[in-house]
């Protein structure tokens, strides 16, 4: 069975002040989302969820559809701030959704195969796909997941600080920990700063590992997600700000021994669109990827998988 893409698309994108998993960078108003999609069919994939608000599936249609339609099969879930479907009957105070995790949750009844999740807004470049199509067809267990690793020099915006998850990986290839680093930027060729809890820099190696939200699952990690939601839930009913996310969750599971994470490093840049300022340079760097020959100027004129 051909593994499934699940496409986080249900945030707000509140920092680059529009819709950009809906925003156009190719040649012909491509956004980066058909790359991903364009990218999964060639490696194999053969049915992309979207995770979305209700509300959006007509603009995700209308701008999809008749893309894709005949490529792949598509299916959306979604993903509401209220949690009745989850035992919590009163009302919670929320405007927006609950987080990765929460969103990786809603395509529980839909996705029943081997599958990876990525981001709306990241560009991850093919190479990515097909190594994650190779770990879920041959390596993927019930307790043992993956996620890409990509060196942090490739990943970093010239518009403003991001934050990245560094991978700790060990001898065997397998993830420790995640640490979550904030206000990551380059400050020359070379080096690479964050800011410390502190407030005092920190720095980073340009080749460290770090995760862009590209994972790979099998059905069982929907039964491990959901307690863990609950309890999270539970205790944060009251933070209308709290989130659940992947990799928080991930830590979790990996520090109570229910599941292990292999980190597949990836030497390709992936990029994506934090500021309005990112617009400019993801157009080129596509612009830049066709003229190398590695995508069509129109992207789904002539799919050949």
């Amino acid at each position: 069975m051909k593994p499934t893409l699940v496409i986080l698309a249900a945030g707000m994108a509140s920092r680059y002040g529009g819709n950009k998993q809906i925003d156009g960078f190719g040649p012909n108003n491509e956004t980066i989302l058909e790359y991903s999609i364009f990218d999964a069919i060639r490696a194999g994939f053969g049915k992309v969820c979207f995770i979305i608000r209700e509300e959006h599936q007509s603009v995700f249609e209308e701008k999809f559809a008749n893309s894709i339609k005949n490529q792949v099969k598509v299916e959306y879930a979604f993903q509401e701030p209220q949690l009745s479907e989850y035992g919590f009957s009163d009302y919670i105070e929320r405007s927006k959704p609950w987080g990765t995790g929460h969103a990786l949750l809603a395509a529980r009844n839909l996705v029943k195969e081997r599958f990876c999740v990525i981001n709306a807004d990241d560009f991850y470049s093919l190479v990515a796909f097909q190594q994650m199509a190779n770990f879920l067809a041959n390596d993927a267990k019930d307790d043992h997941f993956a996620l890409l690793g990509y060196k942090i020099d490739k990943t970093l915006s010239d518009s403003g600080p991001v934050t990245r998850g560094v991978c700790a990986v060990s001898d065997s290839g397998e993830l420790k920990r995640l640490d979550e680093r904030a206000k990551v930027y380059r400050k020359a060729a070379n080096t690479i700063e964050f800011v410390q809890e502190d407030g005092t820099p920190g720095q980073l190696e340009v080749d460290d590992l770090v995760s862009m939200n590209f994972w790979g699952f099998t059905p069982a990690i929907f039964s491990l997600l959901e307690p863990l939601f609950i309890t999270f839930v539970e205790q944060n009913r009251m933070d209308p700000k709290a989130e659940f996310l992947i990799p928080e969750a991930a830590q979790v599971i990996l520090q109570q021994g229910m599941a292990t994470f292999k980190v597949i490093p990836i030497d390709a840049p992936c990029f994506g669109v934090t500021y309005q300022e990112d617009k400019p340079l993801v157009k080129k760097e596509l612009s830049s990827l066709i003229e190398e020959g590695a995508y069509p100027k129109d992207l789904w004129k002539e799919l050949t998988v």
